[in-house]
């Protein structure tokens, strides 16, 4: 078995295996957006709400041959059920409805348009920035916190299981192994989560506890800030015996910039013992957010000279005075997508403007491709209508850092820095019309 897998087991899809269905329950199919170890997801779109929706199917029929895994997939959509009375944080993706289809289970949950989880920051080529990293640990330790209050111990926290939205909040997902209080519907038998994120007790089969999330999630803070796991072997007894009895390397070795007291929060989440770990999700909190405005207070002067000092060299800058370009800063925010990300979506209501810093974007409208810009282009000229939706979507062709000014703040601006920058950023839209710039945009 590989040691970066879980040990639920994964089920043998029936029904709908490799066809998309054109309905589950109520909700009209649009098309497959991943699978899992527990079932396939699909995009849907609800009428009643308005609201696009991810339905979890998780494919196993109550005649299925192996009725222990048909069991465990049960007990894992019930217990999935069981989230909407319970849980109702910003920081939890919600579900909003269960049912069963055909002797099939399915969960509804929100979907989030253009999410990927934190395990695309796992690498040591593409790691997230230090605070960055803090401040997603901080809102994971805040929603953790919250469930263990109502009864819920998740059991599987991993950065696969943290989905990472286009505004950089944070949503802990797939309830479906969790511990809840008062009900025998989550007991799964054997060990349940992913080994390598498995904290001591975990692995012994002892008393799973809320420090047991904590330590997980140490684990996940650790991988997030140097791009290795704690603990790694070739097997999983090898892993095992690691995690209940080996000492990782310290976190400084990996990435010598990390400051030392991020260095001991990790160390405090991963140690053996569940009492040594912090007493709950909001002591963790609450030692994030001191060392969060310590690097944030050290960085934020040598960032702002940075931003300054990028800007200056932007063509669509070139006419901006040294004040008027500080305005803008106050009014912006600096955005890094990787290849592939979708930035602006066709038909989406936005009041922001983009000017490209670096990378290369494309541009598409009705899914025909109309053009690419690059750095110093700018788009979102519907910003300028109040309520008009976007004519085209946007999307990194490379990896691209934007400034997002947005209307509102701009508003709050000098009147001559607002006149600068509407008349710089009209006149590079009738220089792309006129064919001089690269693409007609949104």
């Amino acid at each position: 078995m590989s040691t970066e897998e879980a040990t639920a087991p994964t089920l043998k899809p029936v029904g709908f295996l490799g066809d998309v269905p054109e309905r589950i329950g109520k909700y009209p199919i649009i098309n497959e957006v991943g699978q899992g170890s527990s079932g396939r997801v699909f995009l849907s779109h609800d009428p009643y709400y308005g609201r696009d929706v991810a339905i979890k199917l998780y494919n196993v029929a109550l005649d299925d041959d192996d009725e222990q895994k048909a069991r465990t997939a049960r007990k894992m959509f019930f217990t999935e059920a069981q989230m909407m009375g319970r849980l109702q944080h910003q920081n939890i993706l919600p579900v909003y409805d269960a049912g069963e289809e055909n002797g099939s289970y399915y969960v509804v949950t929100e979907h989030i348009q253009g999410a990927r989880t934190l395990a695309s920051y796992c690498k040591p080529d593409n790691l997230l920035r230090i605070d960055d990293v803090v401040e997603i640990i901080y809102k994971c330790a805040k929603a953790l916190h919250y469930a263990h209050g109502r009864g819920v111990i998740h059991r599987d926290i991993k950065p696969s299981n943290i989905m990472l939205t286009l505004d950089n909040d944070v949503r802990i997902i797939d309830f479906g192994i969790a511990l809840v209080t008062d009900s025998d519907v989550s007991r799964i038998e054997g060990i349940a989560g992913s080994p390598s994120y498995m904290s001591p007790e975990q692995v012994q089969s002892a008393e799973i506890s809320a420090a047991s999330d904590l330590y997980s999630l140490g684990v996940v803070m650790y991988e997030l800030l140097t791009g290795f796991r704690p603990f790694r072997a070739n097997n999983l007894s090898k892993l095992l015996h690691q995690i209940v009895y080996a000492t990782p390397p310290p976190i400084h070795t990996l990435r010598a910039e990390i400051p030392e007291d991020v260095e001991e929060i990790v160390a405090t989440s991963l140690q053996k013992e569940p009492e040594d770990r912090f007493k709950n999700g909001l002591e963790l909190a609450g030692a994030l957010t001191q060392v969060f405005h310590e690097i944030r207070s050290k960085k934020k002067h040598i960032d702002q000279k940075e931003y300054f000092d990028s800007l200056r060299k932007l063509r669509f800058f070139h006419d901006f005075s040294h004040d008027e370009i500080w305005e803008i800063l106050r009014a912006s925010e600096w955005r890094d997508y990787a290849e592939g990300d979708e930035i602006i979506r066709e038909g989406e209501m936005d009041d922001r403007f983009y000017v490209i810093v670096s990378g290369r974007v494309g541009v598409q409208s009705g899914r025909r491709s109309v053009g690419e810009m690059g750095g110093g282009d700018c788009f979102g000229e519907t910003s300028y209508v109040r309520g008009a939706r976007r004519t085209a979507t946007i999307s990194a062709i490379s990896p691209v850092t934007l400034v997002r000014v947005s209307s509102t703040l701009l508003e709050q601006a000098s009147s001559k820095c607002q006149l600068r920058f509407n008349k710089v950023f009209l006149r590079s839209l009738i220089e792309r019309l006129q064919g001089v710039g690269s693409a007609p945009t949104t």
